[in-house]
């Protein structure tokens, strides 16, 4: 029993370091035939690989003719997943929606899968403990959230991007629970687990690493690579998808794919990885990690969406431009070039921020952003005039918010009393006499001054009071 203990680890040991270096071999391969090949100068594949959106294909063959040449033979189909473990998307899954755009651009067909199902079993990639189990009812809810927010990216990216010169591709959001829900257990796996191979399965990076940690790896987990290879083959034979789109640390699933279909049908097919997106310090940007800037609004408004690209390192503005927006390279360079010569100005941000601020939210969203940066980083007294109250409550997400009736006679210090916004009695009189309290942008020094309409109350019936840098209070007044 020892000894075939011990040759099923050494024969996974090899079969690891195998996989390990035709990845590195074939990572080479591809950057020298983007580069060298006449065919792929002008095709998309050498377009994701210069905006640094590509990053490695499998199998290897796929580096040299047959892919570009398939995505030349004509319409091809793409697909990539998204797993609903939260209600919102974020940041680290946008790349992975702008790399199907670009697919879509280029006039293929693509198909977005949230995983209804797989979601329920969790996938063990990049994660060093097992994911919280998700009830049925809130993954349902998650997947429709979900679903409205690619729905809503897809169509801002046609109404605000797409060159109309050009024929787009179609679009189609599916959930992979509508092709499990009525299979059995056992009849899939006499179906589908027959074609996977337990020394394959165990070589995978992300099952290792797990395997090698205090709490092990259960089943479930272990069994996600099947689920993920399953929707592949399922969308390879109901819609003709030959292209699979994951994040590097989903190489093994798409491996495992890949795998499957060829074992099954004996077609060639091909998964193309995209880097993940990571913090200035290297941290992987999601949920997990605790940093998620959430696609959702209710999660990271317009204006904080914008300000997270718009404060980047100025180091990392270049590379998030090429990969996060959908601007010509050559425009790209002219934008750092720009910045170079007026680091002040950060054109280069403002740009990459509007740009991922409109592909997200539309153009409406870029302009609620750009109100609520006006508002307060501008003490644009219009912009405050301009802004709707879910704006205000984005805007000031941690400020006390009150609607009250305006009665006749009412001083700044009573608007401040009202909210609680400054101590009671003569210490809280005293601070508005010292101007540590702001009205609309205004610094207060009398306390009995009546309001007046369009100073201290503006034609939205918006008050807005700061004590000291950070306090805020929002009033709407009622009654006017």
């Amino acid at each position: 029993m020892a000894a075939s203990m011990v040759r099923t680890s050494r024969y996974v040991l090899r079969h690891h370091a195998c996989i390990l270096s035709r990845r590195r071999c074939f990572h080479r391969t591809l950057q020298s035939e983007l580069h060298s090949s006449s065919t792929l100068l002008s095709g998309l594949l050498i377009s994701l690989n210069k905006r640094g959106v590509l990053k490695e294909c499998f199998p290897e063959s796929a580096a040299q003719d047959q892919l570009p040449h398939l995505l030349q033979a004509g319409s091809q189909t793409v697909y990539c997943g998204f797993d609903p473990t939260a209600d919102s998307l974020h940041v680290g899954n946008l790349l992975a929606l702008i790399a199907l755009l670009h697919f879509r651009d280029a006039g293929h067909h693509v198909l977005a899968v949230v995983g209804g199902a797989t979601a329920q079993i969790g996938d063990p990639s990049g994660k060093s403990t097992e994911r919280e189990r998700l009830s049925a009812d809130t993954v349902e809810a998650n997947t429709r959230s979900i679903r409205d927010s690619l729905q809503r990216i897809f169509t801002n990216h046609e109404l605000c991007f797409h060159n109309s010169s050009k024929k787009l591709g179609t679009v189609t959001v599916l959930n992979n629970l509508s092709w499990y829900k009525d299979r059995g257990v056992v009849e899939f796996l006499s179906e589908a687990g027959r074609h996977f191979r337990m020394g394959t399965m165990l070589s995978r990076h992300s099952v290792q690493s797990r395997l090698r940690s205090p709490d092990g790896m259960s089943l479930t987990e272990f069994a996600y690579q099947v689920f993920q290879a399953y929707d592949f083959y399922h969308l390879n034979q109901i819609y003709g998808c030959k292209i699979q789109l994951g994040g590097t640390d989903q190489l093994g699933n798409l491996m495992s794919g890949h795998e499957f279909i060829h074992k099954v049908s004996g077609e060639e097919v091909y998964g193309l990885t995209i880097p993940l997106v990571t913090s200035s310090v290297g941290d992987k940007l999601g949920k997990t990690a605790g940093n998620a800037v959430w696609l959702n609004r209710d999660k990271t408004s317009p204006f904080e969406l914008y300000q997270f690209f718009l404060r980047l390192p100025d180091s990392s503005v270049e590379r998030y431009l090429k990969l996060f927006t959908f601007l010509p390279l050559a425009e790209v360079e002219r934008l750092m070039e720009q910045q170079r010569e007026d680091p002040g100005k950060r054109l280069a941000h403002k740009r990459l921020a509007a740009e991922v601020t409109k592909l997200v939210h539309g153009k409406e969203g870029l302009g609620s952003a750009k109100r609520c940066t006006n508002a307060l980083y501008h003490s644009s007294v219009q912009a405050l005039e301009e802004m709707s109250d879910e704006e205000l409550q984005e805007l000031f997400r941690e400020a006390p918010f009150h609607e009250l009736l305006l009665e006749p006679g009412t001083t700044v210090i009573d608007a401040c009393r009202k909210v609680n916004a400054i101590p009671a009695g003569q210490k809280g009189y005293q601070m508005v006499l010292d101007g540590a309290v702001w009205i609309n942008h205004t610094r207060m020094d009398k306390p009995e001054q009546v309001l007046i309409p369009k100073l201290h109350i503006l034609s939205n019936g918006l008050t807005l009071i700061r004590v000291g840098k950070k306090n805020f209070y929002i009033i709407k007044w009622l009654g006017l």
